[in-house]
Parts: structure tokens; C-alpha cells; sequence
């Protein structure tokens, strides 16, 4: 059976770098990079996520996440926002814009991360369990 799980790093400017860094490193086993946005009243809080293929007889994968630390108003990308979708870029990948509810709305994260994993397999972006 496949496992997929949800691994927070942090929410901090140097967490979005070692995302971009774990990419950069397993970049042949980098499934989808992610946006999820979720409405809160300055605009939306991003998190950043990058799902990877189970490690060759592995039934696990992965998906890191640095969740809701970014704001962003509407119009201007943030600078770690940027720096994540240039670090997918150069891998031959554009991160999928996926908007949720907040994780504030869930009373706990694991219900959260249920949320977004149905979505996500509802859309064939993540495999579904074998």
C-alpha cells in the first residue's frame, strides 16, 4: 500500500530554501510541486509543497510542505514565492496553483491534511492508494 504523507519543515525563509534544496537533490523523483492558497483577510497565505515518487522499493511519498507562512496580497508575488517556483522552473516543472481553506478552519491538522489530500487525488495529483 502507498503511504503519502504530509512533512512540515516551517514556515521561515531558510525552510523554503531547503524545500527547494530537498527539489534540487531528488529532482528525479519530484512528482508535483505546489501552491495551495488559502483567503485570509490581508489576501492569502501560501504554502509551499513539493510531492515525491516513493524511493526506489519504497511505498512511501513524501510531500514537504512550508505551510501558510507566506502572505501575499493579491497582485505581488513574495520573494520566497518566486524563489520556489524559479527552483521548479529550472527542473522542468511549474508548481500547481491550488486554492483551499485555511488550516485554521480544521480543528486539527491531520483533518487538514486529509482535506488537501482528497483534493488532490479528486484531481489525479496525487496517485490514489494501491
Amino acid at each position: 500500500m502507498l503511504h503519502q504523507r504530509f512533512i512540515e519543515l516551517g514556515e521561515g525563509y531558510g525552510d523554503v530554501y531547503e524545500l527547494c534544496e530537498l527539489m534540487k537533490t531528488n529532482a528525479a523523483r519530484l512528482h508535483h510541486a505546489f501552491i495551495f492558497a488559502a483567503p485570509v483577510t490581508n489576501g492569502h497565505a501560501l504554502t509551499l509543497a513539493a510531492a515525491f515518487k516513493p524511493a526506489t522499493v519504497s511505498n512511501f511519498m513524501p510531500i514537504y510542505v512550508c505551510r501558510e507562512g507566506i502572505i501575499q496580497t493579491d497582485d505581488i508575488k513574495s520573494k520566497r514565492r518566486r524563489l520556489f517556483e524559479e527552483a521548479a522552473e529550472q527542473l522542468g516543472t511549474t508548481p500547481i496553483y491550488i486554492e483551499l481553506k485555511n488550516s485554521s478552519e480544521f480543528s486539527d491538522r491531520e483533518l487538514f491534511y486529509q482535506y488537501v489530500t482528497g483534493i488532490l487525488r479528486l484531481n489525479h495529483l496525487l496517485p490514489p492508494l494501491q
